[in-house]
C-alpha cells in the first residue's frame, strides 16, 4: 500500500472508531476507558486493574458488578499481548452495551492513538471518555478568513474541509450623504471614525482568535471593492498575523458566511495542499469525464466501481467517509454462501438464493474493503468528506462511491 494510502486509511479507520466508540451508552457507570502512555509499565497498569476489579465486588447492582468485571478481565487479557504499551501509548475501551431488547454485548476498542498520551487515566462510567482522542481527530492544518467592506465583515476558519464562522459583525457605519458646507466636511470626519473603530474591532478579534493557533497556515482576506485592501494596507491587523496574510487578496460578492465560501473558492489555487481544494479538484476531474458523451474514463455505483478496481482499470477512488456500511460473508442454514454490502452486520439478512435467514461468517467497513483492492493494483484511494458540497454530492448522486479509470472497461 502506497505511504498516502497508509496513512489516508489509518485516519479514517480512528476517525469511524471514534464515531462508534462515541455513540456507546452504558445501562449504569459500567463502560471502562483506559489510557496508558508509553512510560506506564504494564505490570503497574495490571495491579491497578486487579485492585479495581476488587473494589468492584463491592457494587450494589449485581448486573453492573458482573458487566464491570468481565471489563476489566477483558482488559487485562488483551493487555497480556503487550510487553509495553506502543511509543505514542495505548487507549482501550470496553464495555457492555446495550442491544435489542434487553440484550447486551461486550465492544471492546484498542487504539494506539496518532498522538502522544502523557498521563494514565482509569475512568468507569456511563460512556467512553474519549475527549483526549477527539482532540486529535482535528484536522492541524487551518486558514482563517476574513471579509469584510464598509457594512459588515466576518471572521471563520477552513480546517481540511470545515469552514466555520467564529464572528459577524454589522458596521453601524453610516452610509455617505450629500451635505453642504462645513456639515459635508463634519459628516465625512463623523464616518471616517466610525469606520477606523470598526476595522479596529475586527482586527482586535482577528488577533483574539488566531494570534495563538499555532496551526495556522495563512490568513485569506476579501470582499467587495477596495475595502479589503485598505484593511490590510493600513496595517490595523496584529503585525504578526500581517505576516500570514495570503496575496493576493480576494474579491468576493458577499461578506457573510456565504463570502467566506466564496473566498475559500477564489483562493483554491492557493490552498493546494488543504483537503477541501484536492476534494474539489478530483470530483470536478470526475464530473469531466461524467459529462463526455461516452462517459469518459469515469465509473460510479459500487458494482461498476468493484469491478472497475478489481480489474485493475481505477486509476483513483473516490470514496465519501459518510458511506457506512459493511462488506460481509454469509452463509445460510443450506450452505449458500454470499459476499454482499449490508447497513448493519448485526441486522436481519436473507440468502439471496433460497431466502433463508443468513448468519454473518466475516465482515469488513466497505471503504476498508475497497482500500485492500486499492493496495493491489496501486490505486489511489481519495477519502471525500461529507462535510464539503462535493462529498454530499457523491453521497446522494453516486452512492459515495466512484472512480477515475486508467481505461475503459467496457
Amino acid at each position: 500500500m502506497s505511504d498516502a494510502n497508509a496513512l489516508d486509511r489509518a485516519r479514517y479507520d480512528f476517525k469511524k472508531s471514534m464515531q462508534e466508540i462515541t455513540s456507546y451508552r452504558g445501562r449504569g457507570t459500567e463502560l471502562i476507558s483506559v489510557y496508558i502512555p508509553h512510560s506506564k509499565l504494564v505490570s503497574d497498569v495490571m495491579a491497578y486493574l486487579r485492585e479495581e476489579q476488587s473494589q468492584a465486588s463491592n457494587i450494589k447492582s449485581k448486573s453492573t458488578m458482573k458487566n464491570v468485571t468481565g471489563a476489566i478481565d477483558s482488559i487485562m487479557s488483551r493487555l497480556r499481548t503487550y510487553k509495553t504499551a506502543p511509543p505514542k501509548g495505548l487507549v482501550i475501551f470496553c464495555g457492555e452495551v446495550p442491544r435489542a431488547g434487553d440484550q447486551t454485548k461486550m465492544v471492546q476498542y484498542t487504539i494506539e492513538p496518532p498522538e502522544e498520551i502523557t498521563n494514565f487515566l482509569y475512568r468507569c462510567d456511563s460512556e467512553f471518555y474519549t475527549e483526549p482522542l477527539e482532540e486529535m481527530l482535528l484536522d492541524k492544518k487551518s486558514y482563517g478568513l476574513i471579509t469584510i467592506d464598509r457594512k459588515e465583515a466576518t471572521i471563520g476558519l477552513l480546517s481540511g474541509s470545515r469552514i466555520s464562522v467564529l464572528k459577524h459583525f454589522d458596521s453601524l457605519v453610516p452610509s455617505k450623504h450629500h451635505q453642504g458646507g462645513q456639515s459635508s466636511v463634519r459628516f465625512e470626519r463623523l464616518i471616517e471614525i466610525a469606520a477606523h473603530e470598526f476595522y479596529k474591532k475586527v482586527a482586535d478579534n482577528a488577533t483574539d482568535i488566531f494570534l495563538n493557533r499555532a496551526e495556522l497556515q495563512g490568513i485569506l482576506v476579501g470582499g467587495p471593492g477596495s475595502t479589503k485592501d485598505f484593511f490590510v494596507k493600513e496595517e490595523y491587523l496584529h503585525h504578526e498575523l500581517r505576516k500570514k496574510v495570503v496575496n493576493p487578496l480576494f474579491d468576493t460578492g458577499y461578506t457573510d458566511e456565504s463570502g467566506l465560501r466564496e473566498l475559500v473558492d477564489a483562493a483554491k489555487d492557493t490552498l493546494t495542499d488543504i483537503q477541501l481544494t484536492v476534494e474539489k479538484e478530483y470530483m470536478q476531474r470526475l464530473f469531466r469525464e461524467i459529462r463526455k458523451q461516452d462517459g469518459g474514463l469515469s465509473a460510479y455505483g459500487e458494482e461498476d466501481v468493484r469491478a472497475a478496481a478489481e480489474a485493475g482499470a481505477a486509476d483513483i477512488l473516490l470514496l465519501s467517509e459518510s458511506i457506512n456500511k459493511y462488506r460481509v460473508v454469509t452463509e445460510c442454514g443450506s450452505g449458500h454462501k454470499m459476499k454482499i454490502t449490508v447497513d448493519d452486520p448485526e441486522g436481519k439478512i436473507s440468502c439471496q438464493e433460497c431466502g433463508q435467514p443468513a448468519k454473518v461468517m466475516e465482515q469488513e467497513d466497505l471503504i476498508d474493503s475497497f482500500f485492500e483492492i486499492a493496495d493491489g493494483y496501486n490505486t489511489k484511494v481519495q477519502l471525500i468528506s461529507g462535510d464539503s458540497e462535493e462529498g454530499d454530492m457523491l453521497l446522494r448522486a453516486f452512492g459515495g462511491i466512484a472512480a477515475i479509470l486508467r481505461y475503459r472497461t467496457g
